[in-house]
């Protein structure tokens, strides 16, 4: 007879979570960029990991931090994170993952965590593992130094708040999101174009395995977009991504943002699935 459990796994097992989180490498890239550089110590991950395992095997993962995210977990793995996470109560801020996984996950906390602030419940995923075809890589884009923190943050806080809605200044008086921009800057997976002092075009590798990188944060300033900065400026990102870091390079976008969407087909990007998120 089969038997299954749950728990938060230990330090010991980073062999066995790394294992699964090659399963899928796009999909799992943000937080297995996160695993391999802080381990499984909940203080230095940000969040603890619980394990599913069918007869003692870890075969599910399910990272509960900032971010509550399902990794390569089917149906019955899901249904047993989310009873954890319901009995332990909300402590995110978001889910994010997969949309398969994810909508399961949201449809058994809703009666309990809900209403969301807001649920984008297709973000289509897209992968690229070569230079774009046609279009000139930026020149002017660059890695951001570390003694421009202050030139990029604004543009950083500009772009989350456009993107989710509220200030990432908020609460704590942004001392948390200022030092994941440093960390950014500071490991050289940071890229601008900076005109006069000011960013016109900005992207970040948000995640970096050997395996994948994923790309966020894109964002051109309002009064210079129509120019094709997004494009140029993306081609040379992909660059650095490609001969620096990874040989696949992802990123997901909201559905409705048609303008990107076909911004990142016209440089090489093509959708292999979607992602989806519950935001608080």
């Amino acid at each position: 007879m089969t038997t299954t459990s749950t728990r938060v796994v230990e330090p010991a097992e980073l062999d066995e979570v790394l294992a699964v989180l090659r399963r899928e490498p796009v999909n799992n890239a943000f937080v297995a960029s996160r695993v391999q550089a802080s381990g499984l110590d909940p203080w230095r991950l940000g969040g603890e990991m619980w394990g599913w395992y069918v007869d003692g095997r870890l075969e599910a993962l399910c990272y509960a931090g900032a971010n509550l995210v399902p990794l390569c977990a089917g149906p019955e793995a899901v249904r047993a994170f989310a009873e954890r996470a319901r009995r332990q109560g909300r402590r995110c801020s978001s889910i994010v993952g997969p949309a398969g996984p994810t909508a399961a996950l949201w449809a058994y906390l809703e009666p309990h965590w809900g209403p969301a602030r807001e649920v984008r419940r297709n973000q289509p995923l897209m992968v690229t593992e070569h230079m774009p075809s046609g279009i000139e890589p930026d020149p002017y884009v660059r890695r951001i130094a570390k003694n421009e923190m202050d030139i990029v943050l604004p543009a950083c806080v500009a772009m989350f708040t456009e993107e989710v809605g509220v200030s990432p200044l908020a609460g704590d008086g942004g001392l948390v999101y200022q030092a994941r921009v440093a960390e950014l800057v500071g490991s050289g997976r940071s890229f601008a174009r900076i005109e006069d002092g000011q960013v016109v075009f900005k992207a970040e590798i948000g995640a970096a395995t050997p395996l994948a990188c994923q790309i966020q944060g894109v964002w051109v300033a309002p009064e210079r977009r129509g120019e094709g900065l997004s494009e140029t400026g993306m081609a040379a990102v992909i660059g650095y991504a490609l001969r620096d870091i990874a040989p696949v390079v992802s990123l997901y976008v909201n559905d409705y943002n048609t303008p990107a969407r076909a911004a990142y087909r016209r440089v090489g990007f093509r959708e292999v699935g979607a992602f989806m998120s519950v935001l608080f």
